[in-house]
C-alpha cells in the first residue's frame, strides 16, 4: 500500500512538471509570435539602452577642470605689440635733416620739447648772407649758456645754414647766393612760384634762377618736409641787409604773420612795414609758403652784410619765444 502511494505521488509530480514545461513553451511561442523582431528579454532592456547614451553625453559635457587648460588658450594669445614714439634728437646737438646738391649736411639744433614749436632759419642765401648764419650760431650759444631760456611749453629749432654749398664754396661772395645749381632757394617754394621775375629792384649781381619747378632743389625739399613733420607754428627766416621785417602772405600778409612782425619790430628797431617793400617782385618765398600752410612767418633783414646784430636779436629771440598768436 505504501509503495502504491509513493508511485502515485511520483506520477503526480511528473504530470505537474510536464504541465509547467508545456505552459512555458506555449507562453514563449505566444511572445515570439506577437512581438516580432525582438524577443521578450530584448524588450525588457530597451529603456536602459536608450538612456545610457544620454548619460554618457551628459558626463562628457561637464566642463574640464582648469588643471588641464586647452592649448588654444596659450597658443593663440599673442602679446600686443608696443609702438615706441620716435625719439627726439639730442638737445643742443646738431642733427641732419637732409643734404645739399653736393652732399653737405643740412643741420638743425633743438632746444626744449614743448608743443609750441618754433624755428629760426639762417643762411638761405649761403655765402652772400653769411652773417645770418653767424647770428644763428651765436643765438645757439646764448641758449646753451643759459643766457636765453626756452619756455617749458616750447620747442625751438635753429637751422644755421640752409644753403651749405653756397656758404662754404663762396664765402662772402655774390656767387654764394644760389646753391650749386645757381638756384635762389628763397624763390623755389610752392607759393606764387615763377620761373622768372622782373629783375628791376632785385638782386642782380650774378644770374640766378628759381629752379625748374617748386621744390626742385633738395635743400627746399628737406626743410619743407621738416617744417610740416614737426608742426612748426611760427618761424623767422634771417636775411641781409635792409634793416627791415617782412610778414608772410600774399597779396596781403596774414594776420598772425603781421602780428608777429609788429611784435618783433617793437623790440628791435627794424622797420615794419619794410622801407622798400615794393621795390622788388618776390616770388616763391619761404615765408609765403609757410603763411599758406597756417604758419606765422617773417623775414628779418639785418642792418648790413657784415654785422651779426646779436645784441638786437637777443631781444628778438626773447620776444619770439614769448609771442602768442
Amino acid at each position: 500500500m505504501k509503495n502504491n502511494n509513493h508511485l502515485s505521488e511520483k506520477k503526480n509530480v511528473k504530470h505537474v512538471r510536464i504541465f509547467v514545461v508545456s505552459l512555458v513553451s506555449i507562453l514563449a511561442f505566444l511572445l515570439m509570435t506577437f512581438l516580432p523582431k525582438k524577443n521578450f528579454l530584448a524588450n525588457l532592456y530597451i529603456p536602459f539602452m536608450e538612456e545610457s547614451p544620454t548619460l554618457t553625453v551628459f558626463v562628457s559635457a561637464t566642463p574640464t577642470p582648469t588643471l588641464f587648460p586647452t592649448p588654444t588658450s596659450t597658443i593663440t594669445q599673442a602679446p600686443t605689440p608696443s609702438i615706441s614714439p620716435t625719439p627726439m634728437p639730442p638737445e643742443g646737438k646738431a642733427f641732419s635733416v637732409g643734404s645739399s646738391i653736393e652732399g653737405k649736411s643740412i643741420d638743425v639744433f633743438r632746444f626744449g620739447s614743448g608743443s609750441n614749436v618754433r624755428m629760426i632759419i639762417g643762411g638761405i642765401h649761403g655765402g652772400y648772407e653769411w652773417n645770418t648764419s653767424v647770428l644763428s650760431y651765436l643765438l645757439i650759444e646764448d641758449i646753451k649758456s643759459g643766457r636765453i631760456k626756452v619756455p617749458f611749453d616750447t620747442t625751438l629749432y635753429i637751422l644755421p645754414i640752409l644753403n651749405p654749398d653756397g656758404y662754404f664754396d663762396y664765402p662772402d661772395s655774390s656767387y654764394g647766393r644760389g646753391n650749386a645749381r645757381s638756384v635762389d632757394l628763397n624763390r623755389n617754394w610752392d607759393a606764387i612760384w615763377e620761373a622768372d621775375w622782373p629783375r628791376t629792384g632785385c638782386f642782380s649781381y650774378v644770374y640766378i634762377t628759381a629752379g625748374e619747378k617748386p621744390f626742385s632743389e633738395p635743400e627746399t625739399q628737406a626743410l619743407s618736409q621738416f617744417i610740416l613733420d614737426n608742426q612748426v607754428k611760427a618761424l623767422i627766416s634771417y636775411h641781409s641787409a635792409m634793416s627791415s621785417i617782412f610778414a608772410g602772405g600774399r597779396p596781403e600778409p596774414d594776420t598772425a604773420s603781421e602780428n608777429l612782425a609788429k611784435a618783433l619790430a617793437s623790440v628791435s628797431g627794424y622797420n615794419y612795414p619794410p622801407l622798400d617793400g615794393g621795390a622788388c617782385c618776390y616770388t616763391g618765398q619761404l615765408i609765403d609758403w609757410a603763411s599758406a600752410n597756417g604758419i606765422a612767418a617773417v623775414d628779418i633783414e639785418l642792418t648790413d652784410h657784415d654785422s651779426n646784430d646779436i645784441v638786437i636779436n637777443r631781444k628778438v629771440l626773447e620776444a619770439f619765444l614769448a609771442w602768442q598768436e
